[in-house]
């Protein structure tokens, strides 16, 4: 992206990390925590003033586990973790809820409940308690994706017929194509706003 962070671009003049965040409180989850790395104090202006928790991952540049291990150490001793993105611009709160409920009800000796459209995984993930401090300890390459590809008979897949939860923002292309198919317009705020690595 340039230098910019993705996670304050735009939909209908909220920046994507707090539309996130707003959701997942809606949702009904508790204890919120938005993990930090580049342009951090722009980043958690954008979440300011909702009742989450905003810690830094000073080693954000090894990649998107590092960050994932530094949330997951911040919400150690829960019993149940729920994984989302911060650039995801058509996850509702009703989604989360569809995610959170399923895993609620979910069958015996199921650890991690994904929702998957098709044959795309998505967000957010919940995982139990163990297996969230699973992936902590063992420092997975891939974060929470090893860990499902090693434990598949533990796994509950949350089969949806929308996009919702698979649709993230990943190349500056992606923001052009997501105004052409789902008709959302993702704007950046003012450049001056971002700091260069």
């Amino acid at each position: 992206m340039g230098g910019r962070p993705k996670a304050l671009l735009e939909r209908d003049g909220v920046p994507l990390v707090r539309r996130v965040a707003q959701a997942m409180l809606a949702a009904g989850v508790h204890d919120v925590v938005v993990v930090l790395g580049h342009c951090a104090d722009q980043v958690a202006a954008a979440v300011a003033g909702l009742p989450i928790r905003a810690v830094v991952n000073a080693d954000y540049a090894a990649g998107r586990s590092s960050s994932l291990r530094c949330g997951l150490a911040a919400q150690s001793g829960c019993q149940a973790v729920a994984i989302a993105l911060a650039d995801m611009p058509l996850l509702e709160a009703e989604d989360v809820r569809a995610v959170l409920q399923a895993f609620g009800q979910r069958t015996a000796g199921t650890r991690a409940l994904v929702p998957r459209f098709g044959d795309e995984r998505g967000h957010p993930v919940v995982l139990a308690g163990d297996a969230a401090r699973e992936i902590q300890e063992h420092r997975y390459a891939a974060g929470a994706r090893d860990w499902l590809d090693a434990h598949p008979g533990e796994v509950q897949w949350l089969d949806v017929d929308h996009t919702r939860h698979v649709v993230d923002v990943d190349a500056p292309e992606d923001i052009e194509r997501i105004a052409g198919r789902y008709g959302v317009e993702l704007r950046w705020p003012d450049p001056a706003r971002f700091s260069r690595p």
